[in-house]
């Protein structure tokens, strides 16, 4: 005995014969060439299977079987049909597939990624019904001038509310407007292609492209003047080459719609065992997953992972250091710059810094708090340089102006207790350890290039095992793109905020002892 199907999906119609009725619905739709937007695998929990039968009723079929027999009439959504499966897309990592179903209806075919970050921005242009990246960018947020973290921009709208135009200004003249025109010839497109743009950032970040004041998250309770998806007409007097602008969700004032983003990229939320999602960047947000729902913090990591504030601290390019490896015996660094340079280094990338505190620990030249042990400067004293605020070690004596001071040392120490202490109260929270969980999702452009045993090493992520490590890029900006190409995701986005709980740190009885635990090198 047979089932006929009569599936009508994407301007198809075909009916199919079965003869053999194991799986589920969705399974006999894959294996016929119509396979579903089952991201929770198949779980119930993502909807992303809906299909209408005949009489008009949504249904999911992830929970429906074929029985011998039957005739059934199926009409799958656009959003439900598999379009674009998870991938390595640009800079970041999927985890998860997106539907055929813009958040943007028209005849414009194509559409913007942005993620704006407190230091940098990044966008792509993709088209809308193949996914495909056709053009990306990135800049430093011209903002930066301002202040290199949130609560300085906040203080400056404080101190003068003239200051939220002006840094409104600062990123959509300065900033996007530049990137835009950038991507726009790169993919030799024009403006009018465009059918608007989807949106993610920390809260104050969104809150300053919309010109919305910020200064009530600089105080308690930390009230932002919104959360929910925002949809934006364009500042016209900035800006007005875009018809449609939408910010996506945040959790609260310090987790914001680039961590939501994020989690929804990677499928936090459809995991059957505990994940860590860990966006290491000027916010150090970090997002935890398990049976009992989602716990998420912020800690004040500040710029040091971006090369912020460091002599020679600079964001990856051709020319700048990537990574650094030091040898005790005998005494030695190798330095790789990244393209391959030969002809000098220009500065030094957050995770070199990162391959030096932990092989500067482990050949004695760092003392377990950061500082430079006085036996080994006097054994190598080549290797060092004396200046105004003290002595700095000189990676490669040729280019002594590339060079790593005591202060460098103790602003990445209090970035990494940061994090590493963010890490445990969630952890503890939720009465787990580093080896319950079953991938970190390490986020953000300085995981792509990071050393996993070097980070575990100098105490950033402590207790965790290389396997269980995964870097994923630019998570914020891949949550933007999946939502741009698939709107059930950005429903999804705003139904995390009923399942997440945001702790607040500084209210943790443990996490300053925790903290300052971390500002040592040691592990043990």
């Amino acid at each position: 005995m047979t089932a006929t199907l009569r599936v009508e999906a994407d301007g198809r119609h075909e009916t199919i014969k079965l003869r053999t009725f194991s799986g589920t619905l969705a399974d006999h739709l894959a294996r016929a060439g119509f396979p579903l937007n089952t991201r929770c695998s198949q779980r119930g929990l993502c909807r992303g299977c809906r299909v209408i039968d005949g009489t008009g009723a949504e249904l999911l079929a992830c929970g429906m079987r074929v029985n011998p027999g039957d005739d059934l009439a199926i009409r799958i959504p656009g959003r439900s049909l598999l379009a674009h499966a998870p991938s390595v897309v640009s800079d970041f990592r999927t985890g998860v597939p997106a539907g055929s179903d813009p958040v943007f209806n028209g005849q414009k075919p194509f559409g913007l990624a942005v993620d704006i970050g407190t230091t940098t921005v990044a966008v792509l242009i993709a088209d809308l019904a193949s996914g495909r990246v056709l053009a990306r960018a990135s800049s430093l947020n011209a903002q930066v001038s301002s202040g290199d973290n949130v609560l300085t921009r906040i203080h400056l709208c404080q101190m003068d509310p003239a200051n939220i135009a002006r840094l409104q200004r600062a990123f959509w003249q300065d900033t996007f407007e530049p990137l835009f025109h950038q991507i726009l010839s790169t993919a030799g497109l024009s403006a009018g292609d465009i059918a608007g743009a989807v949106v993610a950032g920390n809260t104050t970040m969104l809150h300053l492209a919309c010109g919305e004041d910020p200064t009530p998250m600089g105080m308690v309770p930390f009230l932002p003047a919104f959360l929910d998806e925002r949809r934006f007409a364009g500042p016209d007097s900035l800006f007005a080459a875009l018809p449609e602008i939408v910010f996506l969700p945040g959790l609260s004032a310090y987790v914001g719609a680039d961590l939501v983003a994020g989690a929804a990229c990677r499928g936090l939320e459809y995991s059957a065992s505990p994940q860590l999602l860990i966006d290491v960047g000027t916010n150090g947000e970090m997002i935890l997953a398990d049976a009992d729902g989602l716990l998420a913090c912020a800690t004040a990591a500040g710029p040091a992972f971006e090369g912020c504030g460091l002599l020679c601290g600079m964001r990856a390019a051709d020319g700048v250091v990537g990574r650094m490896e030091l040898a005790a015996d005998p005494f030695g660094v190798s330095c790789d710059a990244i393209g391959g340079s030969s002809s000098g280094f220009h500065g030094i990338t957050g995770s070199a810094y990162i391959d030096f505190l932990a092989s500067g620990h482990r050949t004695g030249l760092l003392e377990d708090n950061g500082r430079f042990s006085k036996p080994f400067v006097s054994a190598h004293p080549g290797w060092f340089r004396a200046e105004e605020s003290g002595l700095s070690f000189v990676p490669d004596p040729a280019h002594p102006d590339i060079r790593i001071s005591e202060v460098d040392v103790a602003l990445l120490l209090q970035a990494k207790a940061a994090i590493a202490a963010g890490v445990e109260t969630l952890l503890e929270r939720r009465g787990l350890t580093a080896r319950d969980i079953s991938t970190l999702h390490l986020a953000g452009g300085f995981g792509l290039h990071l050393s996993i045993p070097n980070a575990i090493a100098c105490g950033l992520l402590p207790g965790f095992e290389p396997g269980q490590i995964e870097a994923v890029g630019n998570t914020s900006l891949g949550g933007a793109y999946l939502a741009l190409l698939d709107r059930s995701l950005l429903e999804e986005m705003g139904a995390l905020r009923s399942q997440s709980e945001t702790i607040e740190l500084n209210l943790d009885p443990g996490f300053e002892d925790r903290y300052l635990d971390h500002l040592s090198l040691s592990t043990g």
